[in-house]
């Protein structure tokens, strides 16, 4: 009886460490998801696409939660004005294919972590299209990254 509840016990420890080990990873992929729905919309005339970011994690207000952060970089001839109106079709509610200027590598909208683009941006006809993902699997609340 007691090498049952031994082992039964092992398992369940087992289970949880693993949860908690593959949650990360389910996250990052749920995140990189988002990022790459950004990547495959068409780009407007005169734009071309610099690179892709994302992250999962507790990356703006207060509280606990997981978040999911997707973005592009794009360059373009267009007008700031003219690329919010191009990506407002793609846009299903507000925290999609959201549009605004980006003056340097830095990307201001993470509040609690530092994200990067890794490409030189200099000039003003540099912009950042983002999205925030979302995901209603068990798994959000594995992640130490939302707490």
């Amino acid at each position: 009886m007691k090498k049952v509840l031994v082992a039964i016990i092992l398992i369940v420890v087992f289970i949880f460490l693993s949860v908690l080990v593959v949650a990360p990873i389910i996250n990052d992929n749920i995140a990189k998801k988002t990022a790459n729905k950004l990547a495959d919309l068409p780009l407007p005339n005169n734009t071309e696409f610099i690179e892709m970011v994302y992250i999962a994690g507790k990356l703006i207000g207060n509280g606990n939660g997981m978040q999911y952060f997707g973005a592009i970089l794009i360059k373009s001839e267009l007008s700031l004005e003219e690329l919010k109106e191009y990506y407002l079709q793609f846009a299903k509610d507000e925290w999609e294919c959201v549009v605004e200027s980006q003056i340097d590598t830095d990307i201001k909208i993470i509040e609690h972590t530092k994200l990067t683009f890794k490409t030189n941006v200099e000039g003003d006809d540099y912009y950042i299209v983002y999205s925030w993902g979302d995901n209603n699997t068990i798994f959000h609340g594995f992640d130490i990254r939302g707490h």
